[in-house]
């Protein structure tokens, strides 16, 4: 069984107990930005398999400061995340070790840390959701929705957002920083409204009417679709499909979910057996038939769903090069006051 633990119940008095509970030889400690449910298959596999129980803590954010601040007394053998920042931001505070190469070598160089800090788990894709009714075209780049003919046609959720700013700082890393500011601006004159909500209110909206074409991650329309729990989800996920930018010439920019080695594991074997594990041809399957994601393992392929939607082309540009950039995308984004929707 699975413990999971929410950051915010957890007082700080309790920390040495946790600690112990957690760091047993049988055990693989995780913290994880990942949600329990969208792991649990996979983890539910390993400890089958194995016989070692995942214990996980679960936060929306913090964990990295965490494992920084608990130093050598952490707990944590694995960090699980989402976005190339993260990941970075992990190596750059000290708190990974390499992993076992020998591990790494199913993955792509350009989703790997040259050191072996962290590795991919999985890839997800920002692409174009557009309305079947009112979006006649098959093929679309990014430029292309900066010119007039999507005026108060777009929506978007926050240029914040850790997935446009990944968006943005590839455009930086891809066309440059002026270019870039020159289509962020009119693209966001070009919103049908100030961006809100997540990536799922963006199929809403085009559902509404509100916007014709939006951006967002492939493996939401995924879970929509299939979502059997809120139906409505999978009527408004219907009123959609899916086009990947640039799919015939630069590709599609691509982010990723990932793990990292926590620099003083006290289970270090266990969880780089766990990491070996997450990229096996049999875990990879998992992640893309359960959550809609993309396999970082290019020998296996995705969901039967997924590639109904066509083939991802994805964009070259290694994910470190993108990591760099995104504290100027970040301040792309306030200097044009993207978020207060069209300007003119």
């Amino acid at each position: 069984m699975h413990l999971t633990l929410r950051a915010a119940t957890i007082a700080a008095a309790g920390l040495g107990l946790m600690s112990q509970a957690l760091a047993q030889s049988s055990t693989v400690n995780i913290y994880s930005y990942r949600e329990p449910g969208l792991i649990a298959p996979l983890l539910d596999r390993f400890e089958a398999e194995t016989g070692i129980t995942p214990v996980v803590l679960f936060a929306a954010d913090g964990l990295i400061e965490r494992v920084a601040a608990e130093a050598e007394n952490s707990p944590a053998d694995l960090i699980l995340t989402v976005d190339i920042g993260n990941l970075a931001l992990a190596k750059a505070q000290g708190v990974s070790q390499s992993i076992d190469p020998a591990i790494l070598t199913p993955v792509p160089a350009q989703y790997r840390d040259v050191d072996g800090q962290w590795t991919a788990l999985s890839l997800r894709s920002r692409v174009f959701y557009a309305s079947i009714d009112r979006v006649t075209q098959t093929a679309l780049s990014y430029d292309d929705i900066a010119s007039p003919e999507w005026k108060g046609r777009l929506c978007t959720r926050s240029g914040q957002h850790v997935y446009n700013i990944g968006l943005i700082a590839s455009r930086i890393a891809d066309i440059g920083l002026d270019a870039t500011r020159t289509w962020l601006a009119a693209v966001r004159d070009n919103l049908s409204r100030n961006p809100t909500g997540n990536d799922r209110a963006q199929i809403q909206a085009i559902y509404a009417g509100e916007c014709d074409l939006a951006i967002g991650n492939t493996y939401y329309m995924g879970l929509m679709l299939t979502n059997e729990t809120e139906p409505e989800q999978k009527d408004w996920a219907a009123t959609a499909r899916i086009i990947y930018p640039d799919a015939q010439h630069g590709g599609t920019h691509v982010n990723v979910s990932g793990v990292i080695l926590a620099k003083n594991a006290p289970n270090k074997d266990n969880a780089e057996r766990l990491i070996e594990f997450l990229l096996s041809s049999e875990a990879q399957s998992i992640y893309a038939e359960t959550n809609y994601e993309f396999p970082v393992r290019p020998d296996v392929p995705p969901s039967d769903l997924v590639a109904s939607w066509g083939a991802l082309n994805p964009d070259p540009t290694p994910l470190t090069e993108i990591a760099d950039l995104r504290d100027e995308a970040s301040a792309l984004v306030d200097e044009l006051r993207y978020d207060e929707g069209p300007q003119n």
